[in-house]
């Protein structure tokens, strides 16, 4: 079943691919350096603020549709959910749309507020019918949708920024897409939805479920963005514009492969331990983290050692140079974060302990914003580069290590092991290879060899089983020839 589910959800990764590195190589030339920081603050601010008014709702959506299936409960929960999604869409629309207007700012700088603003309210109404989707195991529409969602989103993002929307274009593009998809895909759900008297109690237990979840993820955010606001305090608008644009190719090298694994395995997750047990559910992590392992390991090594090719070709000349520099921190705090928040994050979710995650968060962000705002002084980007690596460094020792005693997530340290050895070998190999003049052409040597020999080595040495799932398939299809 996983390796099944894996697969459906495989296009979405993909076109994230695409949309997260077509956007740095297209916006870095495109927008102006300082347009280019401007849009990564605002993209940082709309995050927050749907973070804070709406993801509450999604993880308790989440967490209690496979218990609400199982019930029979079904469409008294989808009632709950879009009604506390209206309501909270009004509100963001009112109060922050009375803020854009009234407070003194440029008119650039209202129209990219104003278009960030729908697009806010408008994801948040997609991620809950994708929530809904991924919590039925609806792979395939799942994977439809937010494809379209974001290769959409993306294009029209293109037309707009090129027709002197400036940073309000990426904006005014994601909105009109999503919007063409919640008005596809909500009035389906809200077909199958029924009011019944758990309505008011049920929104209550999603708040106490969700809101510190949400706490939580407010400050796993600002552990990630909050840098950036200081760094446009200390150094203007265009480091920021350097700064997002290496911490975007890295940060999205490795998210790519967590939001893939960890997307796939939650409700999977959820759905053993609600259906099979304990026992269940911890056969499910153990495989998880060890994928985690074969993935996330080499393509953050081999990512940390391609950093300034990377730059070179996928970066806007004027900000390449400061960005390569930070892509090696980035890689690391990518993979801790990766494995923090998709694997060991589960524990406290399984656990229905949310608000001891929040704690551990709030305490990261805290550690990330005190070292940023030493470091950002001293070093410069590369400070903020480091507060984060540090950060993430903390949070994830706390969560390895607090989360057993909520939820015993097994570690797989064996599998680990052979994925991190396969992965040094490969990061030697990548170190003995030439420097050409042509990025294209040297990230392809690289990129080639490193990838062979580290699925030579992870096969020889069957990292996470890789050789038994792949001998598996084959000698099924040999065994039936024969017979």
């Amino acid at each position: 079943m996983l390796t099944r589910h894996l697969l459906a959800y495989l296009p979405v990764y993909a076109a994230q691919a695409v949309v997260g590195f077509g956007a740095v190589i297209v916006f870095t030339r495109l927008l102006s350096p300082e347009e280019y920081g401007r849009y990564m603050l605002l993209l940082a601010g709309a995050a927050l603020i749907g973070t804070a008014v709406f993801t509450w709702l999604d993880a308790a959506v989440a967490r209690h549709h496979a218990r609400c299936d199982a019930r029979g409960r079904l469409p008294g929960h989808t009632f709950t959910a879009w009604r506390i999604y209206g309501t909270l869409a009004l509100a963001a629309a009112v109060i922050a749309g009375a803020a854009i207007a009234f407070i003194p700012m440029d008119g650039a700088l209202r129209t990219a507020c104003a278009f960030a603003l729908a697009h806010t309210i408008i994801r948040s109404g997609v991620t809950l019918a994708l929530e809904t989707r991924r919590a039925a195991r609806q792979a395939g529409r799942y994977s439809a949708m937010e494809s379209f969602t974001l290769t959409a989103g993306f294009a029209l993002g293109v037309v707009f920024a090129h027709a002197g929307l400036g940073a309000a274009g990426p904006f005014a593009g994601m909105a009109l897409a999503g919007l063409v998809i919640l008005l596809i895909d909500a009035p389906v759900l809200l077909s199958r939805a029924k009011r019944d008297r758990a309505d008011g109690p049920r929104a209550m237990a999603y708040f106490a479920y969700g809101g510190p979840v949400a706490f939580s993820l407010i400050f796993e955010h600002l552990l990630s963005v909050g840098d950036r606001f200081l760094i446009a305090g200390f150094m203007g608008e265009a480091a920021v514009g350097a700064y997002a644009a290496g911490y975007a190719v890295a940060d999205r090298s490795l998210s790519i492969i967590f939001l893939w694994l960890g997307t796939t395995t939650g409700p999977l997750l959820v759905a053993a331990l609600e259906h099979q047990g304990r026992a269940a559910a911890q056969a499910v992590a153990r495989r998880t983290g060890a994928l985690m392992g074969l993935l996330g390991f080499p393509a953050a090594i081999g990512l940390a050692l391609v950093a300034e090719p990377v730059a070179r070709w996928l970066i806007g000349a004027e900000i390449a140079g400061e960005a390569a520099r930070i892509i090696p921190f980035i890689a690391l705090s990518g993979l801790m974060n990766g494995i923090m928040t998709f694997y060991f994050h589960e524990a406290y979710v399984l656990g229905r302990k949310p608000r001891a995650m929040a704690v551990v968060m709030t305490g990261a962000a805290a550690l990330n914003l005190a070292l940023n705002i030493i470091l950002i002084p001293m070093l410069g980007l590369t400070g903020a580069a480091l507060a984060t690596v540090i950060a993430y460094g903390a949070a994830l020792a706390v969560c390895i290590v607090h989360g057993r005693t909520v939820f015993a997530l097994p570690i797989p340290v064996s599998d680990w092991v052979r994925s991190g050895g396969a992965a040094l070998v490969m990061g030697g190999v990548i170190l003995a290879l030439p420097s050409l003049d042509s990025a294209p052409a040297e990230l392809a040597l690289k990129i080639a060899a490193g990838a062979g020999v580290y699925a030579v080595l992870a096969l020889m040495l069957d990292a996470a089983g890789c050789r038994t799932l792949i001998a598996g398939p084959v000698l099924a299809r040999l065994t039936g020839a024969r017979a």
